[in-house]
């Protein structure tokens, strides 16, 4: 079985290809699929990780998904309703208990102005994945919120996932929330 390699490159940020090997019963030939994923790793706040998720909004070509427990990042904003104009579909879902936040309802605000359609859940648990798929071929996760704080003081981590089988999961995860009626709901300004 093959090991991940990791090669570094500049500003703390590292590029890993994964493969994974399913060997035959006799140890002769490989079955199954071989994978690789492109995965770029940022560390706030020496790497500016928000400013590299803005620079995939803004060559999102037919979609955008944002999956996010706050949202406050007036560049972020900016850059998603950009894509909005472009006619990118941009969707987002957050967590209820952040729209409270006024800083918060002051970005979603300003999406839904835009036309971005918002959700929220409306279960007893958090909200509280951080994932953006952007075209099939893209997706974050990590520990970040798209937030100034999240971005330029807090401790947080975000990997960037060149791959499709796994951006097409990540969508088909966000589609299964965004349409579970019985958990979520569109925002409504209160």
């Amino acid at each position: 079985m093959t090991l991940p390699a990791r090669l570094p490159s500049s500003q703390g940020r590292h590029v890993v290809c994964v493969a994974a090997l399913v060997l035959c019963l006799s140890g002769a030939a490989q079955i199954g699929p071989v994978w690789s994923a492109d995965i770029e790793v940022y560390y706030a706040p020496e790497d500016l990780p928000l400013d590299r998720v803005i620079m995939l909004y803004r060559q999102a070509k037919r979609y955008i998904y944002v999956s996010v427990y706050g949202l406050t990042y007036p560049r972020a904003v900016e850059a998603l309703i950009a894509a909005k104009k472009r006619g990118v579909d941009v969707r987002m879902l957050t967590d209820q208990e952040r729209t409270q936040d006024v800083n918060q309802q002051r970005a979603l605000h300003t999406l839904r102005l835009a036309g971005i359609p918002i959700r929220i859940n409306q279960h007893d648990g958090l909200m509280h994945l951080k994932q953006v798929v952007v075209d099939d071929e893209v997706n974050t996760s990590g520990s970040m919120n798209h937030t100034t704080s999240g971005n330029r003081y807090n401790d947080e981590r975000v990997d960037i996932i060149t791959d499709h089988a796994i951006s097409v999961k990540a969508r088909e995860k966000f589609l299964a929330m965004w349409n579970d009626q019985a958990r979520y709901r569109p925002w409504m300004e209160e």
